[in-house]
């Protein structure tokens, strides 16, 4: 129990910083044991049910403002970004993608999304701040969710993020939203997708259900204080230090693992 709630506590920790949820599951996992895909995936839906929390005015004001343009328009940014992210996450499903066991791809995807971040960072402190969310980036950030799930390291929250910004939202505290916010539908689809599939296989009696639940309530806990000081930090600062981070990290995993 106490290996599945220290899971938890890094899912939710993680889930929303640049840095890569599902890849430091996999690095913590190397040490406590490995788990299912389910287990992975599911006390992931917690820290998504805190951000959830965190947004829930921002959700009413979305679902209730069909008759406000702007709202609408919103809403359905966030729809279409969510139907890519969802096709294209059935054909990998499809493809029979699993999670890699080993860590040197995690190491290798932590490194190249540090210098991305520096890159994308040293870019958009030459652009004027914008805050217009168009059909082009919520494609975009649509796609990056799913390039995000194939390459663990790599960071949804990440993707999203950096994906918004490069096609022109440089707000951070904005970009940040659009992120999130597209990560609810995301991660609990995700969820409800894995437990069927395992039910239909006749697995889930093989899972076990105490240590899940409890890991996914730790994950919502820390997920919550979480994602309030991201918003609060990126309101005045860059990504930079999660990049170094990140960087810092897979030199570590690579040279000691």
């Amino acid at each position: 129990m106490l290996e599945a709630l220290l899971l938890g506590l890094i899912e939710g920790l993680t889930e929303f910083l640049p840095i890569s949820s599902t890849g430091h599951l996999l690095i913590a996992e190397h040490w406590l044991g490995r788990r299912s895909d389910l287990f992975n995936i599911v006390i992931q839906a917690g820290a998504i049910l805190a951000v959830t929390l965190v947004y829930r005015h921002r959700l009413v004001e979305l679902a209730t403002g069909w008759r406000d343009p702007v709202a609408r328009d919103y809403s359905l940014k966030l729809a279409a970004s969510f139907a890519v992210t969802a096709v294209l996450g059935l054909v990998v499903k499809k493809l029979g993608y699993k999670l890699p066991e080993t860590v040197t791809p995690v190491a290798l995807a932590l490194i190249l999304g540090g210098v991305a971040i520096l890159l994308i960072e040293l870019w958009a402190k030459r652009q004027e701040v914008a805050v217009d969310v168009t059909w082009k980036l919520a494609i975009a950030v649509g796609v990056a969710q799913v390039l995000a799930g194939v390459f663990p390291g790599t960071s949804r929250s990440a993707a999203a993020i950096f994906a918004a910004m490069l096609l022109g939202l440089t707000d951070r505290p904005k970009a940040a939203e659009f992120a999130f916010l597209i990560g609810i539908p995301t991660m609990f689809a995700a969820s409800a997708v894995e437990t069927l599939s395992l039910a239909r296989a006749g697995g889930l009696a093989d899972e076990p259900w105490g240590e899940l639940l409890a890991a996914t309530l730790m994950s919502a806990l820390t997920g919550f204080v979480s994602v309030k000081w991201l918003l609060r930090y990126v309101a005045t600062h860059n990504f930079n230090v999660f990049a170094g981070y990140r960087i810092a990290l897979g030199v570590v995993l690579l040279a000691f693992l």
